[in-house]
């Protein structure tokens, strides 16, 4: 698979426990981008955030430790970005979750499988 230099970022921001169907939203997230044939898809896991409802996430809590922010990034082509976007929000909308996603331009410098 090529993708072109001009590409795009969807960044996905949700808690980490978002569920959906019993299961991690953002493996959920992943699983269908891939079904989708999206180029590449990453989860990382943040140690502070605060989103809509003010309300602070933090690793250095225990008492607020348990919801951590979760970023899953996904690159692709535009158009396979924009059709990804409305899967995302069905699954978001379902998942009945807080969420923001953004898009920005994305230059692939490189894009290739391990030998």
């Amino acid at each position: 698979m090529q993708l072109d230099k001009d590409s795009k970022l969807l960044r996905i921001f949700i808690g980490e426990m978002d569920k959906l169907h019993g299961k991690p939203l953002y493996e959920e997230l992943v699983f269908a981008a891939k079904k989708e044939g999206i180029a590449g898809a990453t989860v990382l896991r943040g140690i502070l955030s605060f989103g809509a409802s003010s309300r602070i996430h933090t690793a250095k809590m225990l008492d607020l430790s348990s919801d951590l922010p979760i970023i899953v990034e996904i690159v692709d082509q535009q158009d396979k970005i924009d059709r990804f976007v409305v899967i995302a929000d069905k699954m978001i909308e379902e998942a009945k979750c807080g969420a923001m996603m953004t898009i920005e331009k994305a230059e692939v410098i490189q894009y290739k499988p391990r030998k």
